[in-house]
Formats: C-alpha cells, structure tokens, sequence
C-alpha cells in the first residue's frame, strides 16, 4: 500500500486475493465487463428475486449463496474543533463459490476499506481476511461485523433495527471509535428492498438505516477529535448487480437541513444511464421513485489520482419541486485500494440544505 493506506495480511494472501481480484475484475474482456466484475455473468450462485420479502433480524446478516455483498457506513461529523470530517466504514464479502465451509475450505474472502476525511486529509486504509478460520465474518444475534480489528457491533431492537452500535477502524495516521444510536425507521430499497440496477432487470437485495445519530472520538496525526453527527448504515446483496455494459456507478445519500433523506444512484452504461431514488421524510416514509425521476448534472470535473473525476453536481427531482447543488469537503477523496474510487462527505445547498456522501465507481 501507499502511505495513506494499510494492509494486516501476510504477502503471500495479498498476492493470492490481488491476483483473485484480476480474475474477477477482468474476465475476458477486460473492465468492459463493468466495475470490480459486477457485471459478469455468474452460474450457481443466488440471483435476486421481486416479491421476496426481507426479514428481520437475520437479513443483517451473511448470505453466502449470493456472489457479493457489504455492509457500509457513512457518518458526516462535526469536530469539537468547529470543523467538518466524514468517516467511512464498508465490509465485503466476495465468494468464489455459494454456500459456506468451516475453516480454510469457506469460498469467502472479506475485504475492508475504512476512511477518514478532513478539508485537508483523506486517509484510507484496507484489509482482508479470509472466512471460515475467525478473521472475519458477519453473525446476527448479538449482531456482529468484523474483519481483524476493525468492527461494528450492536444489537437488533423489537423491530429488527439495528440499534446501539459501536464502529472501529485504523490505519496510518488515523483511527475512530464511534457509537451510532438509531432515530428511526429501517427504509427497504426499490420494491420492499428489490432494488433494480438496469433496464435488462439486474437487482440486489438493498436496505438502509439512514437515521442514526454519531458521537464519539477521531483521531488523526494532529491528535484526537471529539465529534458529533449523522450516519447512514447500507446493506446490499446480489450476484450480478450490474448488466454487462455497466461500468461504475455515482451514487449519493443526503441528509437534509429539516430531517428528511434522500438515496439516489445513477449507474453508466453503454446504451445509456439507468437512474434509482428513494425519497424518505422526516417521520421516516419511504417513496421509491424509478428510472429518471432523478436528474444529475456535472457542474464541475477536475483532475483525481490522474483521472477526470466529476466534483461538483446538480440533483433534480422535478416531482418534488427538488433541485440542490453539491460541493466536496475534499475533492481528493480518492480510495487508493485494490479496486480504486472516489468516496467522500460533501454539502448541498439550493430547494434544501443539508450534508451526505458521495460515491463514484468506475472513472
């Protein structure tokens, strides 16, 4: 890894998942196959299905028949300091085969990437692990996310809510330990949680968790940080969440000034953009809304690691009288990791106000 990031595996494991990813990645023809091989065909494993209902609480956990899956959490902060940070928490399951195995046999490899955010840092670190042995690995009750050191524990309330949560990452220069408290309802993605990616019917399974409230401790070269803030909690499964000439996705998630929340994505593809959104009020109300309900507009590139990368946008939903302007913390919120992308906290302003994250694949 470079010096903004870290790697806790043996050399020989991270050659072996290096050259697993290659594999995955580029599969005959290459990156046309879409991002981290999301878009290649897949036999043997779980795909989908519309109607299948979620069910809580053990949806929170692994489901191994199914090619890839993670667990994600994004928290915008604001320091005791007077200055804004964002953190990032993700775990990845990947399987080479369906099903799960006892110790080395288990077909799943774990990956995690974890950020921590300022104006002037970004500071990325990964890890992987492999399933089976107690590196990693996802259990239900109590519920349980971890990969080596890094973790998100808690426990599931009456209504299946993931509640009570601690979140723990490090890596060069950074750790946090925060504790996330839940403020309302878990909002399922698309119809009842069967969230569509393509006009050719790709799907993952897709809920969140976007009322959560943060405190607790960065700490960065400077030294430690109290902070505050929000978070969103994503869990999203699937074996082939992408069609084959999808190449990356942009995809947002916004707090708003009076409570209210907003999930939007748009996938790129070959034969055009494919677009998703959920609009959530302050009570917790959840709207799905379909295909190009949701405009986005690059107002503004510039030059990332060495690639064009959009960085300030336009979202409109004309239906909801909606249009807002974003802005990055850090335009450089570059994650230097085995499959690289653009992830960071950004601002918005225009019909409403508010803080989110932000995150663009495949540039």
């Amino acid at each position: 890894m470079n010096g903004e990031g870290i790697l806790r595996i043996p050399v020989l494991f991270r050659a072996f998942f290096m050259l697993l990813c290659l594999a995955v990645a580029l599969p005959g023809e290459g990156l046309a196959q879409g991002f981290a091989g999301l878009g290649t065909t897949v036999q043997g494993f779980a795909l989908p299905r519309p109607g299948v209902a979620l069910r809580f609480p053990g949806d929170h956990g692994a489901h191994p028949d199914y090619r890839i899956e993670w667990w994600y959490v994004t928290a915008n902060l604001k320091g005791s300091d007077g200055k804004d940070y964002g953190a990032q928490w993700t775990l990845f399951r990947s399987a080479l085969a369906p099903g799960e195995k006892s110790g080395w046999m288990s077909p799943q490899i774990w990956m995690g990437h974890a950020a921590l955010t300022s104006q002037s840092h970004h500071l990325v670190a990964e890890t992987l692990a492999r399933g089976g042995i107690g590196e990693a690995g996802v259990t239900v009750n109590p519920f349980s996310a971890w990969i080596n050191d890094w973790s998100m524990s808690g426990k599931a309330d009456e209504k299946g809510v993931l509640s009570g949560l601690t979140l723990k990452a490090k890596g060069k220069g950074f750790s946090y330990d925060l504790a996330l408290d839940v403020d309302g309802p878990l909002v399922e993605q698309g119809d009842h949680g069967y969230s569509i990616k393509s006009a050719s019917g790709q799907a993952s399974y897709y809920y969140s968790e976007p009322f959560l409230t943060v405190k607790g401790t960065i700490q960065l070269p400077s030294g430690p940080v109290a902070v505050t803030g929000k978070a969103w909690l994503d869990h999203e499964w699937s074996s082939q969440p992408l069609a084959t000439d999808q190449k990356g996705w942009d995809w947002f998630s916004l707090h708003f000034a009076d409570g209210g929340k907003l999930m939007g994505f748009r996938l790129r593809g070959a034969s055009g953009d494919f677009t998703s959104a959920t609009w959530i009020s302050a009570d917790g109300k959840a709207e799905a809304l379909g295909n190009g309900a949701l405009r986005l507009t690059v107002l503004e590139r510039g030059r990332v690691a060495g690639r064009d990368i959009p960085l300030r946008w336009r979202l409109d939903l004309p239906e909801k009288h909606f249009s807002v302007e974003t802005t990055p913390l850090n335009s450089q919120s570059w994650m230097a990791v085995s499959v690289p992308y653009w992830e960071g906290p950004i601002r918005f302003s225009g019909t409403t106000s508010g803080v989110g994250y932000l995150e663009m694949t495949g540039y």
